[in-house]
């Protein structure tokens, strides 16, 4: 398929400049911190701005007027972010990273919720289909964490990565946070492969919905905009770093 020999070809462009190291690293872990936790929790209804969850996340400032559970919702996002690159080398996922996660997230939430699977049964609002019931949460997750261990070399890393957020959310195993959760495990699965993240901004929430409702029957148009996204993002650093971004071979039947 192009979109992955696109994703494959920019990916062993901008490993020409790899390792990150020193300044470099910290310039671009510092870049997405603010735009991954802007967009993520934009997606769930936080009206933070980017420049006011800089400010916040860069310079300690909060911003009045707003609900302070969005101020919490950044600065613990930015924890479990900061946290998903301590399991760079790793190239697992395991369930006390993502309790951990969970925890780093919604400590100052809902302590008694933060890192613990939930215990009540939920709906997602706007779906026609049900989440994991409670009781089934714990085998469901242990089910994950299997098929991460299993499968995860029998695909695309960034088909991987779309799989396993669309699998996370189905099962919704915390009480709130589960899509941002998601898409941090998806990413942390990304940059364990070497690919970039994968940033959903807030304006295509209502695709991302409708992607993510629809793959329940067909997951292929979910998967492609997981992969559309890495794209953007390979293409962003590329510009960021002034690496000329390649072409496919015309016989392959796309130019950019």
């Amino acid at each position: 398929m192009d979109l992955y020999r696109l994703l494959d070809l920019y990916k062993i462009t901008i490993d020409q400049r790899r390792p990150f190291e020193g300044q470099m690293l910290t310039q671009l872990k510092d870049y997405y911190r603010i735009g991954l936790t802007w967009s993520s929790n934009a997606l769930e209804g936080n009206t933070l701005t980017e420049s006011e969850t800089k400010v916040l996340l860069e310079d300690g400032l909060t911003v009045g007027g707003k609900p302070l559970r969005y101020t919490f919702e950044a600065i613990g996002h930015a924890k479990a972010y900061d946290f998903m690159f301590t399991l760079l080398k790793n190239r697992t996922i395991t369930e006390k990273d993502v309790l951990t996660m969970h925890q780093m997230f919604y400590e100052s939430i809902e302590k008694e919720y933060a890192g613990e699977y939930r215990d009540m049964d939920v709906f997602i609002s706007g779906s026609k289909y049900p989440v994991t019931e409670t009781k089934g949460i714990k085998a469901e997750m242990d089910g994950l964490f299997h098929w991460i261990v299993t499968d995860r070399d029998k695909l695309h890393p960034v088909t991987f990565a779309a799989q396993l957020h669309k699998r996370f959310v189905f099962i919704h195993p915390f009480k709130d946070g589960n899509g941002r959760i998601a898409r941090l495990i998806m990413n942390t699965s990304l940059i364990q492969d070497g690919y970039l993240l994968a940033v959903i901004p807030p304006v295509l929430r209502h695709e991302y919905i409708e992607l993510l409702e629809k793959a329940h029957r067909d997951e292929k148009s979910f998967e492609q905009f997981i992969a559309e996204r890495v794209i953007e993002s390979q293409k962003e650093i590329m510009r960021l770093l002034h690496i000329p971004i390649p072409k496919l071979d015309s016989e392959m039947g796309m130019q950019l």
